[in-house]
């Protein structure tokens, strides 16, 4: 499909896909990239050392993890409207808690709130809607809502340490609460006006001949997902994404001491990486209507293993140009590819339940990345030997890929 086939497809179908973008937009606000900047701030403040500060950090995000297949399953049964409503104000309620915490006891609080309605609910809806409310124009719709995450990545880190520097990071997070209840509430009560009750749909307003309802496909149970053997075979090539991008984006200043480049040049390279996911995404959203995700997904790591190959190879500073193109394509391509497959292989009915289910596993990687790094380079490794197990990890993990999503049985 063309771009204007595409910018066709934005606007026949504007309403959902601008949810989606606003919805993966503001999950921003418990993504790493962005509680991160308010790591120093949280650090002076309660006194806290870089170990505790990252051990608060990991039980916030595991407790996040551990909820989000309870709560996440909540989309299945509950109207679009009234649940984007309620994931809302727990992030309102996240942000304000926020403004209150005064220790290392309430800080874990407030990172488990954080992740959880943020990076956990938040992302979750706008992804899981795309996956449920489109079929044939599933990739396109999902490609769209990732933009939301990349405009994230690049507006919101600094925006923050400007608000941080004029107001403090009280403030802030009060400032995020006000633009949550003033701004993102009534938009989505808005595209969301007389679509609450709406069944998934397929993308008719495109004009294509009608197709056979989502809803008559065979839809999976999470109990029926658990018993088949395919995803156990997919599971550790899916954590390979979560794992590896997480642990280097967050030692990226180790990595750049290591390979003697300024922490001013790998950081002002995260452009490329956001230029290379969003170009990406748009290509693997029109490829996924034509050939489905599945073919994407058994080699969505070779990008990824190519980059760890770049780290552990070159020593150029111009090398981290290509790195970050190589992680921004494996990036692009997760995005927009695994929550379509779980449409195709298990039908949407139960999205909401397997979806939730695989996020907390990517939730956990995400976890468990930083601290295998730092664990790995505390033994004595070089980073350049971490990034060869990473890329040998990301190898097995595509081998198995490609088992479970054989033409055949897909």
């Amino acid at each position: 499909m063309s771009r204007s086939g595409l910018f066709k497809f934005a606007v026949a179908n504007r309403q959902f896909v601008a949810f989606g973008f606003l919805a993966a937009f503001t999950s921003s606000f418990g993504q790493t990239y962005f509680i991160g900047i308010f790591g120093p701030e949280f650090q002076a403040e309660f006194g806290l050392s870089h170990t505790v500060w990252g051990s608060i950090y990991l039980i916030g995000t595991l407790a996040s993890a551990a909820m989000l297949p309870v709560s996440g399953k909540l989309i299945d049964h509950t109207p679009l409207r009234r649940y984007a409503l309620w994931v809302c104000g727990f992030l309102m309620l996240a942000c304000g808690f926020t403004t209150l915490v005064h220790g290392a006891i309430t800080l874990i609080f407030s990172i488990f709130l954080l992740r959880h309605a943020g990076q956990g609910l938040m992302s979750h809806t706008a992804i899981t809607t795309m996956a449920r409310f489109f079929s044939d124009g599933r990739g396109r719709a999902i490609a769209i809502a990732t933009l939301g995450f990349s405009l994230g990545e690049a507006v919101l880190p600094i925006l923050a340490v400007l608000a941080i520097a004029s107001y403090g990071w009280r403030w802030t997070f009060g400032g995020v609460v006000l633009y949550l209840g003033l701004i993102v509430i009534p938009i989505f009560l808005l595209l969301l006006k007389d679509l609450g009750s709406r069944q998934p749909v397929d993308s008719i307003a495109m004009g294509r001949a009608e197709q056979k309802p989502i809803q008559q496909q065979r839809s999976w149970t999470r109990a029926e997902v658990l018993h088949d053997s395919r995803i156990y075979l997919l599971l550790p090539g899916l954590l390979a994404a979560p794992i590896i991008s997480t642990a280097m984006f967050f030692h990226h200043l180790t990595l750049a001491g290591a390979k003697g480049w300024s922490h001013a040049w790998i950081t002002g390279s995260y452009l490329i990486y956001a230029v290379s996911t969003v170009v990406t995404a748009l290509i693997v959203g029109q490829v996924i209507d034509r050939l489905g995700a599945a073919r994407l997904v058994r080699f969505m790591l070779v990008p990824l293993i190519s980059a760890m190959i770049v780290i552990a190879i070159f020593s150029n500073p111009f090398a981290v140009w290509l790195y970050m193109v190589l992680m921004g394509i494996n990036i692009g391509i997760a995005h927009t590819s695994v929550s379509a497959m779980w449409a195709e292989m298990y039908g949407v009915k139960h999205l909401g339940a397997i979806r939730s289910l695989a996020t907390a596993v990517g939730v956990f990687g995400t976890a468990l990345g930083p601290v295998s790094m730092g664990k790995l380079m505390d033994l004595g490794l070089q980073i350049e030997h971490v990034c060869l197990i990473f890329a040998g990890y990301a190898v097995i993990g595509t081998c198995l890929m490609v088992a479970a999503l054989r033409p055949k049985i897909c």
